[in-house]
């Protein structure tokens, strides 16, 4: 929830607010997720050693007390500080949750189980940014800012009650605990259909950092709101189905359907001349970025060793999170030369150049479901 309050507004919260320029406002986007990178490259590897629960426990008392430091912080400065800090209890957290639940789900029924819980976003993904358009508009943004630090407290007060599956480190991984080699950090395995990953959501990044600055310039801002809803209404639907479909007929059978669908959706936003035009992206989008993530996440965890589904989960959100981090810093950048019809339109190519990708990296090689390595 806390997420997407905040990926919606703060570009442009950071223009009225201090007079940021594009790029700068772009920033103010990206230095959450920035901070999200840093913590999920120790995350994953440190997660055992700290134990699951407590560094959930940990990253969210850091992660409410940043949600009300927004209110005060009057230098822009000051916020990208904010945003940092708050990204990287986010990525610790997320982190230990994620890693704990793909755990839990048996590998034959891994597409399905993953789009059971990306379902608990899903909620998060419509009211988050529906609300964050209303409180911008009617109300302030010092209101917006104490709704997230209230959010992330209960998320607190819930995380006291949850029983994680601690797993105990080999002896071999303790042996090399202060090791800081690339494979200790990143799972090789994931890094593939993370690259691919990292492209489309340097797309989705477009969406979530841009689309109400976009409405706003083109006098749709109500669409925009009833965008986000539309959105989520669809994910919804497409992971209680696209997950079972996944498992019985093969990583390609959802993947390349999705990537399409979240290209046109895309295309639809270059095109755009209305409201219902901006409504009927949504459908596309949500079926196409909402259906691809779970399932692009339970192949990077089924490559993997069950023994690293911790560090597999981290690399694979570090990617991306790198996508949605770093995409409203380059969009920002061109967004004074092509305007948010050329940009919406030069990322519906890039969704498609990272189908091509997918087709090398592992389409090519998937004839169903991918067996779990011994």
């Amino acid at each position: 929830m806390v997420f997407y309050l905040l990926m919606t507004t703060m570009a442009l919260y950071a223009v009225q607010q201090f007079g940021a320029s594009d790029t700068v406002s772009g920033l103010a986007s990206s230095t959450f997720i920035i901070g999200a990178l840093i913590a999920r490259i120790f995350a994953g590897k440190f997660l055992d050693f700290v134990g699951r629960r407590r560094m959930l426990i940990l990253a969210l008392v850091v992660y409410a007390i940043a949600g009300f430091l927004y209110v005060p912080a009057d230098n822009l400065v000051l916020l990208l500080i904010i945003r940092t800090i708050h990204g990287v209890a986010f990525g610790a957290a997320s982190t230990a949750v994620t890693a704990s639940v793909m755990g839990l789900i048996p590998a034959r029924r891994r597409g399905e189980g993953t789009g059971y819980f990306g379902v608990s976003t899903t909620l998060a993904t419509a009211i988050g940014p529906f609300l964050a358009v209303v409180l911008a508009e009617s109300a302030t943004y010092d209101a917006l800012f104490i709704l997230c630090g209230i959010c992330a407290a209960a998320g607190l007060v819930f995380s006291l009650f949850l029983k994680l599956p601690e797993r105990t480190p080999s002896k071999q991984e303790v042996a090399n605990k202060w090791r800081f080699h690339l494979s200790d950090l990143f799972e090789p395995a994931a890094l593939t259909i993370g690259a691919v990953m990292f492209i489309a959501a340097i797309g989705y990044a477009g969406v979530l950092a841009f689309l109400h600055s976009f409405a706003e310039s083109e006098n749709m801002v109500t669409a925009a709101s009833a965008f986000f809803l539309i959105y989520a209404v669809v994910v919804l639907a497409s992971r209680l189905v696209m997950g079972r479909l996944q498992d019985r007929f093969g990583d390609n059978a959802v993947i390349y359907p999705t990537m399409l669908s979240f290209a046109i959706g895309l295309a639809l936003l270059a095109y755009s001349p209305n409201g219902t035009v901006l409504a009927i992206s949504a459908v596309f989008i949500g079926f196409g970025f909402g259906a691809l993530m779970p399932c692009a996440q339970a192949i990077a965890v089924t490559m993997s060793p069950r023994h690293r589904i911790g560090v597999a989960t981290s690399t694979f959100f570090l990617m991306l999170d790198a996508g949605i981090g770093f995409g409203p810093l380059v969009l920002g950048a061109l967004l004074p030369a092509t305007g948010f019809h050329g940009m919406y339109g030069f990322l519906a190519l890039m969704v498609v150049l990272a189908a091509v990708l997918y087709h090398f990296v592992h389409g090519s090689k998937s004839m169903g479901r991918t067996p779990l390595p011994a």
